[in-house]
């Protein structure tokens, strides 16, 4: 009796115990259940956040794509125009300049020179203007890019120097060059964007300094093997720069005040395109300035150098003085008035010449005529300088041929060499320049094959 008690407790406790799993079992599945759906409802939930979300970004992205397009084609437009505007006005600013210059050259009376001489100074100053505007859209437009060229530092410095002697003279300026000699003398950089920051900002200095010294400093920092950091910069003795026009002062047309434009003249572009053109080359410029005591910028440029090159160049090139009577000229040009113009400034010279107002006819006057040379415009209806020159190179690769253009945006020097051209003069040209090129090229040929 008592063992099947005994049994039958047993029993008992295995169904409590069985019972027991089973309830458990029952919660945890429960629970499971419960934390199933609740990650589903999370996940659900965030499923339809990231939907919303997604659609958001991709409504924000076409919002700033089109901001972007928009920005694009404004700034495209704006380039375009600039470009338009600045190489349309140097067709008229040419007749301007250069009647000027022809008319200076034929003993005008006392008042009619200072007429004259008022009317070169405009034609210059809205150049120099169209030139910084230029300057200013290719580097929006990022045409422009640092070349790799050998150079001498010193003599960069040295022709930037002599090129402004004139301002510092009128100012009662001095300029006054510390180079340091350590600098290697052959250096691997752009020597003609380098030219250009040195020029625009001495060209700063003297405008705001009178009676005073301008310093161009060029100290060498390191050098290692081939690297070389150099250290520049430009002080002055000048009216100086106050700690709130700093701020500004790099941007465009920014002159610090109404005041000072109105004083001194300019555009307000020459620290914008120094600051731009040593962006080229990885280099910040950088200003210290009290108002009342000068102004000092300066900046670091790291260079190759090239110490295994033999200096076999003479530091000082003069410039000579030719005498171009008797050459025989083609003068390629479109423009009515160009023509004359530069008719008139070659026959001043001795300079015969025959005029082709396009470049087919010029290719045909090249092939069936002798020239001493060929003063080749690049923008032209029809085929342009460029195409006409590759003509011409295919049966006539001796003749020296000058490009004269007024260089736009979409203009490339290498396009004008590669077609053959042997140099470009850019228009309205100094006549100075015009005659030493034509010299340099034209009747440098000339006599070098007269005597062989």
């Amino acid at each position: 009796m008592s063992e099947e008690i005994k049994r039958q407790d047993t029993k008992i406790e295995e169904l409590n115990e069985s019972r027991n799993r089973s309830e458990i079992t029952a919660i945890l599945t429960s629970a499971f259940l419960t934390i199933i759906s609740l990650l589903a409802v999370s996940l659900f939930r965030n499923n339809q956040i990231k939907l919303k979300t997604n659609d958001l970004l991709q409504t924000k992205n076409r919002e700033l794509q089109t901001a972007r397009d928009a920005a694009i084609q404004a700034m495209e437009a704006k380039t375009n125009f600039l470009s338009t505007v600045s190489h349309e006005l140097r067709t008229p600013l040419y007749a301007v300049t250069g009647l000027a210059h022809l008319l200076l050259e034929e003993n005008p009376s006392d008042n009619q020179k200072e007429h004259l001489k008022s009317l070169k100074f405009s034609g210059d100053y809205l150049l120099n203007f169209i030139n910084d505007i230029l300057q200013i859209n290719k580097i929006d437009a990022d045409k422009l890019e640092a070349l790799k060229m050998e150079f001498n530092l010193k003599k960069v410095l040295a022709d930037v120097i002599s090129s402004l002697q004139q301002s510092a003279k009128e100012n009662r300026t001095k300029i006054i060059l510390e180079y340091d000699e350590a600098i290697p003398k052959h250096l691997m950089s752009d020597p003609i964007k380098l030219s250009q920051i040195f020029m625009n900002l001495l060209g700063n200095a003297l405008k705001f300094t009178k009676n005073g010294e301008v310093h161009v400093i060029a100290k060498l920092l390191k050098k290692e093997e081939e690297d070389v950091t150099i250290y520049f910069e430009v002080k002055d003795n000048g009216i100086g720069i106050s700690i709130e026009q700093q701020q500004n002062i790099f941007d465009s047309f920014e002159q610090g005040s109404i005041q000072i434009n109105r004083e001194y003249g300019g555009t307000g572009l020459g620290l914008t395109i120094v600051k731009s053109l040593l962006g080229l080359f990885d280099s910040k410029i950088q200003l210290k300035s009290t108002l009342g005591q000068g102004s000092s910028f300066f900046f670091e440029l790291d260079l190759k150098s090239k110490d295994s090159l033999v200096d076999d160049i003479p530091f000082e090139i003069t410039q000579k003085d030719y005498d171009l009577n008797g050459l025989h000229v083609l003068v390629v040009e479109d423009n009515k008035i160009n023509q004359v113009i530069t008719k008139k400034m070659l026959e001043k010279k001795g300079v015969s010449c025959e005029i082709a107002g396009n470049g087919n006819t010029a290719v045909e006057m090249a092939n069936t005529s002798q020239y001493d040379g060929i003063l080749m415009d690049i923008h032209m209806p029809g085929i342009s300088g460029v195409e006409a020159t590759i003509q011409i190179r295919k049966f006539d690769s001796d003749t020296p041929i000058i490009a004269l253009t007024a260089i736009s945006l979409d203009d490339s020097l290498e396009s004008f060499y590669a077609a053959g051209c042997n140099d470009v003069v850019t228009k309205p040209f100094k006549p100075e320049v015009f005659y030493q090129k034509i010299g340099e090229n034209i009747l440098e040929h000339k006599l070098k094959k007269s005597v062989s």
